[in-house]
């Protein structure tokens, strides 16, 4: 049994990268589904469907030599021994605006820009760029 699915989710995806996979398959939840639409919202992976109620497939984006992708980085901020928070002045900006934060909210997940443009913090989830 998994407790923490955005750690598991961030890791597969980070090891599907390492070995150049298109596609790879995590476990559906609630959390696990919004963060999939954001990333594909930005640009950070081509596309997602729910295969069935057990598991989510992401095809992963590469760019033009499929050497790299697009996601150079993805880190969990917020793990449960140590929760983060900000307030919605206090809202972190990655690598200058180029990266997101996913920001869990009162309203829901969403990104950094998201949560500044409705003026509400939360807990900041993971960063990406």
């Amino acid at each position: 049994m998994i407790n923490d699915s955005l750690s598991d989710m961030i890791t597969r995806i980070r090891n599907a990268h390492l070995v150049q996979k298109q596609d790879v398959f995590i476990p559906t939840t609630k959390m696990n589904l919004k963060v999939a639409e954001l990333l594909q919202q930005e640009g950070f992976i081509q596309s997602f469907e729910e295969m069935d109620t057990n598991h989510i497939r992401i095809a992963l984006r590469y760019k033009e030599n499929k050497a790299k992708p697009y996601i150079t980085k993805l880190i969990r901020v917020s793990k449960p021994g140590l929760r983060v928070y900000t307030n919605k002045n206090e809202i972190p900006k990655v690598l200058g605006g180029i990266g997101i934060a996913l920001i869990s909210t009162s309203q829901g997940i969403m990104t950094d820009r998201q949560a500044r443009m409705e003026n509400i913090g939360g807990e900041v989830l993971c960063y990406v760029w």
